[in-house]
């Protein structure tokens, strides 16, 4: 069933890649500098909320990351501690 589901995952990452229609980069498209959905969000003010949210959730990630890194290093000297009693 492993080696079934294996297969199948694999033909469906095969055919997500293999797309069809390709586009011609012109001149043009390197002279268009212009980033449509950020002129519009920032404009809005919404910008500031997005790159908010980015930095919570980083920060988030980062404290948790720091307590488990700890809580794992206390687990280890207690247990090099029990090995080195016994």
């Amino acid at each position: 069933m492993k080696k079934f589901l294996t297969i199948l995952f694999l033909c469906f990452s095969l055919a997500s890649i293999a797309q069809d229609g390709t586009y011609e980069i012109t001149d043009d498209s390197y002279k268009d500098q212009t980033v449509e959905m950020a002129d519009i969000m920032r404009s809005n003010g919404k910008i500031y909320v997005v790159v908010a949210v980015i930095m919570i959730l980083f920060v988030g990630l980062s404290a948790y990351t720091i307590s488990v890194d700890k809580k794992i290093s206390k687990l280890e000297k207690e247990v090099f501690k029990e090995k080195a009693n016994s």
